[in-house]
């Protein structure tokens, strides 16, 4: 598969927006992609996730509203805008990329509030500190 690198990270004030770029080696031309972020002591918990295949989209609760997971037209690099951050948003956030036929939205869904444990390609992490 596909490698990763991630980029975007660094220091923003609460209230302020990042976006972070997950750069692919590849086209993704039928991935399923996930942002994940794992703050200092917790484990890794996904954020965001879409389908190359058709541009269905996922969020998790905390997120939702605030963030939005987008892919540019050629399909080689997925993007996280996150905007309205808080402190808690503070973490290292890694882009996941498995490819895979996503079926439909519901499919998408089920996968992203479960994604699969291993995945093809992972990207090294971007830090994200929110701050003031």
């Amino acid at each position: 598969q596909v490698q990763l690198v991630e980029s975007g990270g660094g220091l923003v004030q609460p209230g302020g927006s990042l976006r972070l770029s997950c750069a692919a080696s590849g086209t993704l031309d039928y991935y399923f992609i996930v942002w994940f972020r794992q703050a200092s002591g917790t484990e890794r918990q996904g954020v965001s996730c879409i389908s190359t295949r058709d541009g269905n989209t996922a969020y998790a609760d905390s997120v939702e509203g605030r963030f939005t997971i987008s892919m540019d037209n050629r399909k080689r690099t997925v993007y996280l805008q996150m905007n309205n951050l808080n402190p808690a948003d503070t973490a290292v956030y890694v882009c996941a990329a498995d490819r895979l036929f996503v079926r439909d939205r519901a499919e998408l869904i089920r996968l992203c509030r479960s994604p699969p444990r291993d995945f093809g390609a992972w990207g090294q992490g971007t830090h994200v500190t929110v701050g003031s």
